[in-house]
């Protein structure tokens, strides 16, 4: 064998154990920072003892999520003397809503639970709100907007206008009606009018059992509107005006809490979803030791996932400013 050849067989011998060392170094590194976040993640470890208040946050969109229910369960079982639900959020689909009120609702029958609601609690975030005993609210926050809402866009006159038909073959005139594609049938009106309205009933009852209304209360706050929280205590809707402390004095004169536990976040979101910086740190490490390929690839999931809680599919209970849409 010539010398040449020697150097090249030693070179693939070298490039073949630097690549395996780069593999497993990053594996080591990411297994780090894994252990690090959890150890480091609030709502994991900290909460198991009976000396603190567990704090939830209810933001953004709300969807169905079976992680967030599991979570929820987890502090069923966990020893936190009390919960403290933080909303701010315009609402979401009606069944992630509904999903999110029986979590709440199966929580509250293991541990004393109050609501703060911050900027916003309308629709499925008033759903998820009258889970609790007690709703406490700021003077200038919005809660209410109580209905329901199907939506979806009509794209007949542009198609025309392009010059595109839609062709179709259904087994029944009202399979995939709407479709957004030809004019809205009366008979598929007719459907959605009545999803819409038993829903409606639907939420409607559950204001006036969890908040006591009478009919007459009932009908004048069930318009679709939102109030604001000095509105809201008058019409029923909340309880008391404050924040976390106002919350925390309720859980103490109401509920035996002691009033020296400490409030700690505690995070609903999964177990390693939540851990924000894991998947960036990844990233870094695995570009960092050469493997930039692999280290784009967990940047674009993070992407998708991000893309597709973007989506709300079926009926809604959200409240939108005017002008959102």
């Amino acid at each position: 064998m010539s010398l040449d050849s020697d150097v090249i067989v030693d070179r693939r011998r070298i490039r073949r154990k630097l690549t395996f060392w780069r593999i497993a170094a990053a594996l080591i590194a990411i297994a780090a920072i894994v252990g690090v976040g959890l150890v480091a993640a609030p709502g994991r470890t900290g909460l198991t003892s009976a000396g603190s208040i567990a704090r939830i946050n209810i933001e953004g969109l709300i969807r169905s999520n079976q992680e967030r229910v599991e979570a929820l369960e987890r502090l069923e079982k966990s020893k936190v003397a009390a919960v403290i639900v933080h909303i701010n959020s315009p609402g979401g689909t009606t069944a992630g809503s509904e999903q999110l009120y029986d979590a709440l609702t199966r929580l509250k029958a293991k541990k004393p639970l109050v609501v703060v609601v911050e900027g916003l609690a309308a629709s499925g975030g008033y759903i998820t709100a009258i889970a609790a005993d007690h709703i406490v609210a700021k003077q200038s926050s919005l809660v209410g907007s109580i209905g329901v809402l199907f939506q979806f866009p009509n794209f007949t006159e542009l198609l025309k206008t392009i010059g595109v038909k839609v062709e179709e073959v259904k087994s029944s005139p009202l399979k995939a009606a709407p479709n957004g594609f030809e004019p809205t049938s009366p008979e598929a009106r007719a459907a959605l009018d009545s999803l819409v309205k038993d829903s409606y009933a639907w939420f409607r009852g559950l204001v006036k059992q969890r908040r006591g209304m009478d009919d007459a209360l009932l009908e004048k706050v069930s318009d679709g509107r939102v109030f604001t929280g000095r509105q809201a205590i008058d019409l029923k809707l909340i309880d008391q005006l404050g924040d976390e402390k106002t919350a925390v004095a309720w859980l103490v004169a109401q509920k035996g809490v002691k009033a020296d536990l400490p409030v700690r976040d505690y995070k609903l979101t999964p177990r390693f979803g939540d851990l924000t910086f894991l998947r960036a740190a990844a990233a870094v490490t695995l570009d960092a030791l050469g493997l930039s390929a692999v280290a784009r690839q967990i940047e674009q999931t993070g992407m998708a996932q991000a893309a597709d809680r973007l989506g709300l599919d079926g009926m809604l209970a959200l409240w939108q400013p005017p002008g959102a849409n």
